[in-house]
């Protein structure tokens, strides 16, 4: 079943009603599929391709609104942008490398950083959640421009 299967009556729950931009918005997310990680101005510029008119203020409003009901997961940026992924049911642990300069993200998993997780949360009485890492550095493209190299 899609992530959206249940929005009408969670929204509904929660004193609010299913608009077609919100549907129009989670749609996207469904179609690019999991593991994709989209900026607000990313969602509005490719509703807008669609010949969808919505607000970039709606974007954003609809995004924090689809994050709190945990049907997107938000992904913060070291400048303070953010982006968002689908969240779904078999939803693994997994950790991000995010480029500094052009924000590109690339997903990958490690089982070193889960066991790492696991004993922090063990020393210090945690119970484990989830374990996410979020790797911050330069994409080849941006480390040939800025003349760094790239380890």
């Amino acid at each position: 079943m899609a992530v959206s299967g249940n929005l009408r009556q969670d929204l509904h729950g929660r004193g609010q009603r299913l608009t077609p931009q919100r549907q129009r918005v989670l749609d996207l997310f469904e179609r690019t599929g999991a593991g994709h990680h989209l900026s607000a101005e990313d969602v509005h510029q490719q509703l807008l391709r669609g010949d969808s008119r919505v607000s970039l203020a709606t974007v954003y409003r609809t995004l924090r609104l689809l994050t709190t009901m945990d049907l997107l997961r938000q992904l913060e940026l070291p400048e303070g942008g953010k982006r968002f992924e689908l969240a779904t049911d078999d939803d693994h642990d997994h950790h991000h490398l995010i480029c500094v300069a052009c924000g590109r993200t690339e997903e990958f998993e490690s089982e070193e950083v889960l066991e790492a997780g696991a004993a922090a949360a063990t020393r210090f009485g945690f119970k484990l959640l989830s374990s996410r890492l979020t790797v911050r550095g330069l994409c080849p493209s941006c480390a040939a421009i800025q003349g760094g190299d790239q380890s």
